[in-house]
């Protein structure tokens, strides 16, 4: 999967926005909340997950899911879109949504 066709899946989810972060980082916010980060030269995203569904990914596919940083409850896993299969990253792109989004908006997307 190349960025321009990531682009579409998370921006298609319900109150997202786009904006610089940091580095060469895209943020993709719900309600001011971030929950994926998308880095297009080096072809990788940033995902908020459970911390016990970052270690199921990294055990998975070591060569496309790599932790990245934890806090709290929640962990972020790097994907490498070139390993992702398009289906479990749109999966994967939706809960992190559902982490960050408000309960009810969250609930509309299951509607």
């Amino acid at each position: 999967m190349r960025s321009e066709e990531f682009l579409p899946m998370v921006l298609g989810l319900p109150e997202v926005t786009e904006r610089e972060a940091f580095s060469n980082l895209t943020g993709f916010r719900v309600r001011d909340k971030g929950f994926c980060y998308l880095n297009e030269d080096e072809g990788f995203v940033l995902l908020k997950a459970t911390r016990e569904e970052q270690a199921a990914l990294v055990a998975e596919d070591p060569g496309t899911f790599a932790p990245s940083w934890a806090s709290g409850r929640f962990a972020w896993v790097q994907i490498k879109l070139a390993g992702v299969d398009p289906e479990e990253l749109n999966e994967l792109v939706t809960e992190a949504w559902r982490l960050s989004a408000p309960k009810r908006l969250a609930a509309s997307l299951r509607t």
